[in-house]
């Protein structure tokens, strides 16, 4: 599939993350161990230093749990969890941007506050998912302002009628989203492919 008006690198990287490579375990192991593992250069040096640490301790965690259990074991837990836990969020992410009735705009047309409201889903999820993924179904209200904690996005919801507004996705309904492959500019729709 090729996006109209894109060059040839930002296309690949669409199929690759969010099509074929994203849906699927191997994208879930890709973006969790490789890509968001290694510090871009563009981040400041408290980021990096944040990053670095962190993948020290994985390190750590990773020799200690050899050592107590074995690294068959410990990748007999870790590898399903992972990939469960990462095809989960890639699905979350993929259905609170590619739904019907989305907003999607070139730079020069792009609104933030339409791209809140309407670019990203309400996914009404039930209470124990909800609490699984941090409230992240108020995508709208974190996109509205990302500083505000998971945990007070459903307050800021509930306080603001305006939120309210946005028809929810329920899971059933999402599960017609995995069609949903390219924004079709004349028809303002995702479409399927």
């Amino acid at each position: 599939m090729i996006v109209k008006g894109f060059n040839f690198r930002t296309n690949l990287i669409f199929q690759t993350e969010t099509q074929e490579l994203g849906t699927s375990n191997l994208g879930a192991l890709f973006m969790f161990l490789l890509r968001n593992r290694l510090p871009t250069r563009w981040v400041k040096r408290k980021e990096r230093t944040s990053v670095v640490f962190t993948n020290l301790l994985i390190v750590v965690m990773v020799l200690v749990a050899d050592r107590f259990i074995g690294w068959r074991t410990f990748l007999l837990i870790q590898l399903p969890v992972l990939c469960l836990a990462g095809a989960a969020g890639i699905w979350l992410f993929y259905v609170q941007h590619q739904f019907p009735g989305g907003y999607w705009a070139r730079k020069s047309e792009w609104e933030p506050l339409r791209a809140a409201m309407q670019g990203c889903s309400f996914y009404k999820l039930p209470a124990l998912l909800r609490w699984f993924s941090s409230n992240i179904g108020y995508h709208h209200v974190h996109h509205l302002s990302p500083r505000i904690p998971n945990y007070r996005l459903k307050k800021c919801y509930d306080a603001v009628p305006a939120l309210q507004a946005k028809a929810p996705l329920t899971i059933a309904k999402s599960l017609s989203c995995i069609r949903m492959k390219m924004w079709d500019e004349e028809q303002q729709e995702m479409v399927a492919f």
